[in-house]
């Protein structure tokens, strides 16, 4: 069994919106397949992954370092030989031959996408889902996946033209959709009127349903203090990246102001990072949540040592609820028993999102059984996984 090519295309995401830090009209992602010499139903078995939003395609990285060490390496050597079958965490680590440590960044993208797909592929050729596959062989994983996972919808975005009706409107439409908990985006605006946009949701809520909030990491200390002290009487879920994601003392200033539950993670891009947030931010491993994102950190193939490093001190896998809103984070949330992960109703298409007729029911959704990560029983992506095909 071989790897006979990896192809990767750069797509839109087509999003005109903003968070506090950026507009995402001109983001794109990296959408990348691992093609092999093994046939399935007559046509060779594939596997595909593509990074989260947030950041943009890594084309260079791919083309310049990772893919032509995957290519160039021994293809027997990429194999495990207990199943026949390519093995992930054999591709990562031809993937990131002399890399030195640190140096995260966009490499830690680039090689997530990759990861991706190298665990979609792993699955197919087992003929299991993912999060089976997860579950059964990851040193994290449940010994068998969970039926549902919890899920929240993201959104609550900037938009130049639309106002606080809207928004109403909008947190509304995801409760419609099955949603319990939602979130807004703040620190796009200034302090009085993101109070009003935050008054304006909880007011509309229901009994039972909740809203969190993210500042995407806008917040110098001081204006993120002011904000915890404006907020901490509110009933939020969770008020989300206060401060910049690698100022760790930063973060405890806040969680000292600020006795409801912080939510961090998703651009930390390195293990080292996590612990190191985990250690000298001030987060409370009995409350706080984690929001790594695997596709933008080396992959599950890392992740699972993120999830067992912060194991050890002691951060249960309830705390971890993942960024990205596809479906990976959710089949990796499933596998290992992880509180939750977000959802993206409507936004980033065709990445965000689970597959087609899976229905969220009072906060918790189901996985489809179907083998690899199951890309394709999204019809939206459809005719991106076609421009990789032969």
């Amino acid at each position: 069994m071989h790897i006979v090519d990896i192809r990767h295309v750069t797509e839109p995401i087509k999003a005109d919106m903003a968070n506090a830090f950026i507009n995402f009209s001109s983001m794109d992602v990296s959408v990348l397949a691992i093609v092999t010499d093994e046939v399935m139903d007559g046509k060779p078995v594939v596997g595909y992954g593509f990074n989260s939003n947030g950041r943009y395609a890594q084309p260079g990285i791919l083309d310049h370092r990772i893919i032509p060490r995957v290519l160039g390496a021994d293809q027997e050597t990429l194999v495990d030989p207990a199943t026949g079958h390519l093995d992930p965490a054999r591709i990562w680590a031809a993937s990131m031959r002399d890399e030195k440590p640190g140096g995260h960044g966009d490499r830690a993208v680039a090689v997530g996408i990759l990861d991706m797909a190298a665990w979609d592929l792993a699955a197919k050729l087992a003929g299991l889902s993912v999060q089976r596959l997860i579950a059964e062989r990851s040193p994290v994983g449940l010994g068998a996946p969970a039926e549902k996972v919890w899920v929240y919808a993201a959104g609550g975005y900037y938009y130049p033209d639309r106002g606080i009706e809207a928004l109403q409107q909008e947190m509304l439409g995801y409760l419609d959709q099955g949603y319990r908990t939602v979130k807004m985006k703040i620190g796009g605006a200034p302090l009085t009127e993101d109070l009003h946009r935050i008054e304006a949701v909880l007011e509309v809520l229901p009994e039972g349903c909740t809203l969190a909030v993210d500042a995407n990491g806008r917040f110098d200390v001081a204006t993120a203090v002011h904000y915890a002290e404006a907020l901490r009487d509110l009933p939020l879920h969770w008020y989300e990246e206060p401060v910049d994601p690698l100022d760790y003392a930063g973060h405890q200033s806040v969680a000292e102001a600020y006795p409801g539950v912080l939510a961090t993670g998703e651009n930390l891009l390195s293990r080292q990072e996590a612990v190191n947030l985990v250690r000298f931010g001030g987060l409370r491993p009995e409350q706080d949540v984690l929001q790594m994102d695997s596709a933008l950190s080396y992959g599950f193939t890392e992740y699972q040592h993120t999830l067992a490093a912060l194991g050890e001190l002691g951060w249960t896998p309830q705390a971890f609820v993942p960024h990205g809103g596809h479906q990976f984070n959710l089949a990796i949330a499933a596998g290992c028993g992880l509180r939750g992960t977000e959802s993206y109703p409507g936004i980033f298409e065709p990445f965000g999102g689970f597959a087609d007729g899976d229905r969220v029911v009072d906060g918790y959704i189901t996985l489809p059984d179907a083998p690899g990560i199951g890309l394709e029983l999204k019809a939206s992506l459809a005719p991106v996984l076609a421009r990789l095909e032969d």
